[in-house]
């Protein structure tokens, strides 16, 4: 594999990606360096390639690849959603289904490792501290995407148990890695992207003050950012909040790092 193959910065367009790169990524053995490589691997082929390898059953497979190509909407994040559903329904009985999850995680493929979390989030054996635990591995991934996937993933239990997951992940703020920081935002975003809203938290964004207090001064630009994106999505139901926790912060943490976060958690409210 050529030095310039793998310190690619990554076409634009779809069209424009190399046929070798595009070749490799459905084969399962360089990463994507961009979106657009992430949406343009073709899933159908990616699994053929690669699950004989992990040891996924030919049957299994072949159902997998069936259901990709019978979606009504059809699209990668669609995909991986349902391909991960399925491999949990598939494998949650079998006597190595922790095998499959380690090699599933640590597999080359980024497009692959999207597929992991969804064995842990979904699997009903597991304690929600144990879901969070499972997939702490995961949030901290050096790619983007699964980054992403990960949050999307486990979303529907933080949902459901919110309480319980604000106090499990008020503890992960202090962190060390920011990716991990940066999830306990992310996950929790009262409206957020690719996902459903969370109403309780658009209704009473205060329940997650335990984790936003916490990151009002952080001072990694990714995690900033992130924070800032969730008090603007709580801005939308709830203006008066975001309003007076700004004032708060900029009064009690006059820091360059809260005023960037301010700046962005005001920003739709400033518009008006």
């Amino acid at each position: 594999m050529t030095t310039e193959i793998l310190n690619r910065k990554g076409a634009r367009k779809g069209i424009d990606i190399p046929k070798q790169v595009l070749k490799l990524l459905n084969e399962g053995k360089i990463e994507t360096v961009n979106l657009t490589e992430w949406l343009t691997v073709d899933h159908e082929i990616l699994i053929k390639n690669t699950f004989p390898e992990i040891g996924i059953p030919n049957d299994i497979t072949d159902s997998i690849v069936k259901a990709i190509k019978e979606q009504k909407k059809p699209s990668t994040m669609n995909s991986v959603k349902l391909t991960g559903s399925l491999l949990y329904e598939k494998l949650s009985d079998k006597s190595d289904y922790q095998l499959f999850f380690k090699k599933l995680s640590a597999h080359p493929s980024d497009s692959i490792r999207c597929f992991a979390p969804f064995l842990i989030s979904l699997n009903s054996n597991f304690s929600l501290k144990e879901k969070f635990d499972g997939i702490k591995g995961l949030v901290a991934d050096k790619h983007f995407g699964i980054r992403e996937v990960v949050w999307i993933a486990i979303r529907p239990e933080i949902s459901k148990h919110l309480k319980e997951s604000i106090k499990l992940l008020s503890a992960w703020t202090a962190d060390e890695d920011e990716n991990i920081r940066r999830f306990t935002t992310e996950s929790t975003r009262p409206r957020g992207v690719w996902c459903k809203h969370i109403d309780t938290l658009k209704e009473k964004p205060e329940l997650a003050l335990p984790i936003l207090e916490k990151l009002k001064s952080d001072k990694s630009k990714y995690v900033q950012d992130s924070l800032g994106n969730w008090l603007n999505d709580a801005s939308k139901s709830k203006p008066d909040f975001v309003i007076e926790l700004c004032e708060k912060w900029r009064k009690n943490s006059p820091t360059k790092e809260t005023e960037k976060i301010i700046k962005r958690a005001r920003r739709t409210i400033d518009k008006k």
